[in-house]
């Protein structure tokens, strides 16, 4: 039984009881990321993701490591567009010092001056390292024109000349605006009841700022400009997406757009992986994906070919998804979609992590969980003619498109015509 509780200082723990397994994980979820910089401090919340892990009060970074080492846990964090979480998944018996530890690294790290100026050095070859990753660096290509003068828009990782700038009243200001009390979720999902889970995360997380965070929710929704966007790079493949504006989070619609998803290109059965890569051997990796936002989404299909076959790609994207668009899906692939996607979320139920992150997410997205039973529902009810009209919705709209790889500018616009 899954439960939510507001602390009285505004932080929300969000759990669900799992008696049949040994586990806990453990997400502290923080409603702040690269949407939420400006130009200036574009990188910040993923420095700070770093900062966190690399020294307390209580623990120098290398006994942070060796506290999850030593009981056979596993720490870590990630940041993206609007969040950012640091989780942890231990045994249940380990549940008090795993979330003591995280609550120590959130209220109480140094930010030592000499353990930043380390740190950066860490993130600007983890940037330098994306540039060497094609098949990521055309996502950040993309998202930068689509979203151009938006926050949106910014690179998770940073730019290198803001980390080098960096200090430590930068890092405790942005805490101060962004690390509220009211901008926190706890989720927690595993052996652990509700009754010691809640009484834990009131006890530690009491130190929270009860403040309400600048502009937590007062964010100007982006403008889709669908436009074309190239990087020239000495690659073997040429790297191509194509994107159209998609879906926010919590509309209806992202149900009909699950099914759409999982029929045009995110199974080995669907349409594009059958006819691009199987039939006609043009790319190893072809996939469509879908981003959803508070306010906006994106729909993407993207492929890694030879530079002599991106024209030929980019036109077979195209013309699937207009077929889409005008036909919908024949009952058999909306039947066979509707069965993959429930199977799979059934599945992941049986991980205590899935469960941590779902529960985070939807409370810090939508403000409320959203139950397995409820999402399975609204797939099963989803109809044909609601397929016909969402693709009409995402797919009938222009492409913006990207390209990192060894092909002239003028080649790869006659792909975008």
């Amino acid at each position: 039984m899954a439960y939510r509780v507001q602390l009285p200082n505004g932080v929300r723990v969000v759990g669900e009881e799992i008696p049949t397994i040994r586990s806990v994980s453990i997400g502290v979820w923080i409603g702040t990321g690269s949407r939420y910089e400006t130009l200036e401090n574009n990188g910040i919340s993923h420095f700070l993701e770093h900062m966190f892990f690399k020294g307390t009060r209580r623990y120098s970074a290398r006994e942070l490591a060796s506290v999850f080492d030593g009981i056979g846990g596993q720490v870590n964090a990630f940041t993206s567009k609007e969040y950012t979480c640091y989780y942890a998944k231990v045994l249940d018996e380990h549940f008090p010092l795993a979330l003591d530890t995280l609550a120590d690294m959130l209220f109480h790290s140094q930010f030592a001056p000499e353990e930043m100026e380390k740190e950066k050095k860490v993130v600007i070859e983890e940037i330098r390292m994306g540039e060497d990753e094609p098949d990521e660096l055309v996502m950040d290509v993309l998202t930068e024109n689509v979203y151009f003068g938006h926050p949106l828009g910014y690179t998770i990782l940073g730019l290198e000349d803001n980390l080098r700038r960096f200090t430590q009243g930068d890092i405790l200001r942005y805490i101060g605006d962004r690390y509220s009390s009211q901008n926190i979720v706890v989720a927690i999902a595993g052996n652990i009841s509700q009754a010691a889970a809640v009484a834990e995360v009131d006890r530690l997380f009491a130190a929270a700022d009860n403040r309400f965070t600048k502009d937590m929710h007062n964010v100007t929704p982006p403008v889709f400009q669908a436009q074309s966007s190239f990087r020239k790079k000495d690659t073997e493949q040429v790297h191509l997406v194509l994107a159209t504006p998609g879906i926010p989070a919590g509309d209806l619609d992202l149900y009909p757009l699950i099914l759409i998803n999982n029929a045009l290109g995110s199974s080995p059965s669907s349409r594009l992986f059958q006819e691009i890569r199987e039939e006609r051997g043009l790319a190893y990796s072809v996939f469509s994906f879908h981003s959803a936002y508070r306010d906006c989404g994106m729909f993407g299909v993207y492929a890694g070919t030879s530079p002599e076959q991106g024209g030929e790609v980019a036109a077979l994207i195209r013309q699937t998804c207009a077929d889409i668009a005008a036909h919908g899906l024949t009952e058999e692939e909306l039947q066979k979609g509707k069965d993959q996607v429930k199977g799979s979320m059934m599945l992941s139920l049986e991980s205590s992590s899935s469960r941590m992150s779902r529960l985070g997410k939807n409370e810090l997205l939508l403000g409320r969980e959203v139950t397995l039973d409820e999402s399975l529902e609204k797939i099963n009810q989803v109809t044909p003619e609601d397929i016909t009209r969402v693709a009409g919705r995402v797919l009938s709209q222009p492409f913006a498109t990207a390209a990192v790889g060894p092909v002239q500018e003028e080649e790869f616009a006659r792909w975008t015509s």
